[in-house]
């Protein structure tokens, strides 16, 4: 298994990098998330995963440890190979993907090339747990419970608003204003409180 490569790039574009590395030069796979932190470096180490099938061996790269995991998990879904992985990982961002599989948001998916209704509902059955297990206790608590605060919180994230911010506020309102219960309530105070 390779774990990174680190070299000069001798070549680029938005889909794959030729990086030389102690005279080899690897045909590397990347995201445009990746390309777009790369696009004005000529050194780079890039962190890879090797998809090894019968016909070929083929590197994927990504400039940083978040990005490839999500990028194993993806793959690791019946029906979603490394190109549907990496058009997935293009289209979106690493808190993007981790939102729409926590609030089993479908349509977010079903938007990226390649992705039907079946293969969206599967990442969010295969990967949901997984995903939890790496995001906060707050998220945790709201995904595992409250459909209201669950509802308010996808609201508030596709206003535009900072994940971490949403959740502190929504944490703050159920202990001060534990009578909030309806999403509109929670969306209004949120709004309040966020906009103070």
């Amino acid at each position: 298994m390779i774990a990174y490569i680190k070299g000069n790039i001798t070549f680029k574009n938005p889909a794959y990098v030729y990086v030389e590395s102690h005279g080899v030069g690897y045909h590397i796979n990347i995201s445009l998330s990746t390309y777009s932190q790369i696009e004005k470096t000529e050194q780079v180490k890039l962190l890879t995963h090797l998809v090894v099938k019968e016909d070929s061996h083929t590197l994927y790269g990504f400039a940083d440890a978040e990005e490839r995991v999500l990028f194993v998990q993806l793959i690791s879904v019946s029906g979603v190979g490394p190109t549907t992985a990496m058009v997935v990982l293009s289209s979106m961002t690493g808190d993007q993907i981790r939102d729409a599989i926590l609030m089993e948001d479908e349509v977010s998916f079903k938007r990226v090339k390649g992705i039907g209704a079946k293969t969206a509902k599967l990442i969010i059955l295969d990967l949901k747990s997984k995903v939890a297990k790496g995001t906060p206790g707050e998220l945790r608590q709201i995904n595992a419970g409250n459909t209201s605060k669950k509802e308010a919180l996808s609201a508030l994230l596709a206003l535009g608003f900072n994940q971490s911010k949403v959740l502190q506020v929504l944490q703050k309102i159920s202990k001060t204003n534990p009578e909030i219960q309806d999403v509109e309530g929670l969306v209004k105070a949120s709004l309040k409180a966020l906009s103070s």
